[in-house]
C-alpha cells in the first residue's frame, strides 16, 4: 500500500525521501515542525479497514496529512476483539514511528504517537487496552496522546478509515 497525501495523491517516492524534501521545504519557509502518527480502524465487510496517518504540523500554519490504508480479516469482531484491535492500531503507529525516527532525529523534529483509546472506562470498550498500549508506546521511547487529545488517530486516521 502506498502512502497518499491529501490534495496531492499517491506518493511515488519512498516515504523517508518524500518527508525529507517536505521538511526541507517547510523549514526553509521558517516553519517549526512536529509529527504525530496515529492509526484508526473501522469495520469493513468481514474484517477491518485500518488507516495510519503521518500528520506533519507546521506550527501556526496548519498541517499535512499523509496516510495509507490496509485491511485485516483475521481479527475477532465484537467486544471480545476490541482490545486486540486497539493494540494492532498502536503497533501500526509504532511501526511507522520507528521507520521515521532516524529522519526526525536528524531534523530534531518531535514525534508523538496518538492512540484512539478512551481513558474513561465508562465511555468505551477501547479503554481495556489502555494500560498495555501506553506501556508499549512508552517502552519504545515515544511520547503519546490518547483521546480526546489524540487527533491524528481519532480525527485524521478516522476520516481515512471511513
Amino acid at each position: 500500500m502506498n502512502w497518499k497525501r491529501a490534495g496531492v495523491g499517491v506518493i511515488e517516492t519512498p516515504i523517508i525521501d518524500y518527508l525529507e524534501k517536505l521538511f526541507d521545504d517547510e523549514i526553509e519557509k521558517g516553519n517549526t515542525l512536529r509529527v504525530c502518527v496515529g492509526t484508526d480502524s473501522q469495520r469493513a465487510g468481514k474484517g477491518f479497514k485500518f488507516a495510519t496517518v503521518i500528520l506533519v504540523i507546521a506550527e501556526g500554519n496548519g498541517g499535512m496529512v499523509i496516510g495509507k490504508t490496509y485491511y485485516d480479516k483475521t481479527l475477532v469482531r465484537g467486544k471480545k476483539g476490541v482490545k486486540e484491535r486497539m493494540l494492532v492500531e498502536v503497533s501500526k503507529s509504532i511501526e511507522t514511528a520507528y521507520e521515521l525516527s532516524p529522519l526526525l532525529d536528524l531534523y530534531g523534529i518531535p514525534l508523538e504517537i496518538h492512540a484512539d483509546i478512551n481513558p474513561n472506562p465508562e465511555k468505551g470498550e477501547s479503554n481495556k487496552a489502555l494500560a498495555e498500549a501506553v506501556g508499549y508506546i512508552l517502552g519504545m521511547g515515544y511520547d503519546f496522546k490518547v483521546k480526546p487529545a489524540a487527533f491524528a488517530a481519532s480525527c485524521s486516521a478516522d476520516k481515512l478509515a471511513n
